[in-house]
């Protein structure tokens, strides 16, 4: 068995090199990968402590065979500080005490008409479901991932409704539509390291009961709490054209909207509520598979999720550096430089020169830089300290680091960038640099060239 070490490829990127698999860091590989996990997770695991979250599921999560992971999972994220919100659904608990009972099951344009037997059925539905996942979040038993955990859990009439009425002709009868979310009474359980634990059921002022959507009452929820993250598991991939391969990781606002028109009846309900609390002020919402075993954990804790972010900024992009990005740069670079492959920079230095860097930012880590020197006289510009991420190659950012730099010369009126590589020489000249002597460079640069290093000399008209 072979382990592959990354290393670098683009002036600064990385190359993989086989690792003998009789070495001694094989021999503890999964160890290896628990501490280099662990080490990614620990900024989110800061980060999340004292957020909100709203999690939503449907009843089908809840009958799964695999719902106690889920359970387990949830308690790990209350044990780490998280203020969480959980919003279940119970259709398919209805629907059987509706087949049980010789009752219709009737919806319409994806919401149930709920008549007085159908309400009937919501109600010792949903209770029975609230029930069942209390117990489990009550349990400590020892040799159990919930050991000890003492979890408090509260449930109440924190959601007032109001009658759907009368839609195009459908009277829905007791379904009903979220009115007011009590968020005084959840913030204050939430205060008190409490779980709040929410049912698609909602009361009017007038004592009556209406049946709501579980996605509604999660996303109302997340609203008027202003939460940090709203998370639907979903039964099935969300928010994708099926032209393509795979679900996206990352989503606008804008993009996801242009998906919408695409989906079903129960995936609108989900892409249509993430679009409306993005919308009104939950800067992130996620759409994780339910099937995804740990699906919850490795969206949360990874920098790149296993599920759909749909979030009102972009997630990830170039913008001009900063000098709170110089340790992110150093860090990046570090490695390269003690290979020698690019050139030692002092965070002094970097300090100093942080105005001629541009990075790509992917959910606050510096995951590639470059910098541009312009030598103004001569209509030059040299490209320099070029790096991206070792989990970050191969997906188009080196090339797109490279134009960003090409245009930022552009503007500035150079005719011509240089750049100075021992490793990467093939792809620039795939990037449509051609090789050049030491005697085409700018005067002060030909003064400063280290004849130790030999780099190779590449130049590209703009």
């Amino acid at each position: 068995m072979q382990r592959t070490i990354k290393n670098a490829t683009i002036s600064g990127t990385h190359q993989q090199l086989p690792f003998d698999g009789s070495q001694h860091l094989n021999q503890h590989a999964p160890d290896h990968r628990f501490v280099h996990w662990f080490r990614q997770s620990s900024p989110y695991i800061h980060a999340f402590r004292g957020r909100t979250f709203v999690i939503a599921f449907d009843g089908a999560a809840v009958a799964a065979e695999t719902f106690d992971s889920l359970i387990h999972d949830i308690a790990l994220l209350n044990s780490l500080g998280i203020r969480l919100v959980l919003v279940h659904g119970a259709r398919p608990q209805i629907e059987q005490r509706l087949t049980e009972s010789g009752a219709s099951i009737d919806y319409a344009h994806g919401l149930r008409v709920t008549d007085n037997a159908a309400l009937a059925c919501v109600k010792e539905a949903a209770g029975r479901v609230r029930f069942e996942i209390e117990a489990l979040l009550s349990m400590g038993v020892a040799n159990s991932p919930m050991a000890g955990a003492r979890i408090k859990v509260s449930s109440g009439n924190f959601v007032t409704a109001k009658p759907l009425g009368v839609r195009n002709g459908i009277d829905y009868q007791h379904t009903g539509e979220v009115r007011r979310i009590d968020t005084a009474a959840i913030k204050q359980q939430l205060d008190n390291n409490v779980i709040v634990l929410l049912s698609p059921i909602g009361y009017s002022p007038t004592g009556e009961v209406f049946n709501l959507t579980a996605n509604e009452v999660a996303a109302a929820t997340a609203i008027a709490l202003a939460a940090d993250k709203l998370i639907f598991l979903t039964e099935d991939e969300v928010l994708w054209d099926r032209n393509n391969a795979r679900p996206p990781r990352e989503l606008t606002l804008r993009e996801a909207q242009s998906l919408i028109l695409k989906q079903g009846d129960d995936e609108w309900q989900y892409a249509s509520q993430t679009i409306r609390a993005c919308k009104q002020g939950v800067h992130r919402c996620h759409l994780i598979s339910r099937h995804t075993d740990g699906g919850l954990l490795l969206e949360l804790f990874s920098r790149d999720g296993v599920g759909t972010l749909v979030s009102a900024e972009r997630y990830e992009g170039t913008r001009q550096a900063t000098i709170e990005d110089v340790g992110g740069i150093l860090e990046l670079i570090k490695p390269l430089e003690a290979q020698a492959i690019l050139v030692k920079r002092s965070r002094e230095q970097l300090e100093l020169e942080i105005d001629h860097f541009t990075v790509i930012e992917r959910d606050n880590t510096i995951i590639a830089c470059g910098a541009l020197y312009p030598f103004v006289d001569d209509s030059f510009a040299e490209l320099a300290c070029l790096a991206i991420h070792p989990d970050y190659q191969g997906g188009g950012r080196g090339e797109a680091l490279l134009a960003q730099l090409e245009r930022n010369a552009a503007q500035m009126g150079i005719q011509r960038v240089f750049v100075l590589t021992t490793h990467t020489l093939q792809w620039f000249q795939e990037m449509g640099y051609t090789s050049a002597s030491i005697e085409d460079l700018p005067v002060t640069k030909q003064a400063l060239y280290n004849y130790q290093r030999k780099s190779k000399v590449f130049i590209k008209a703009l």
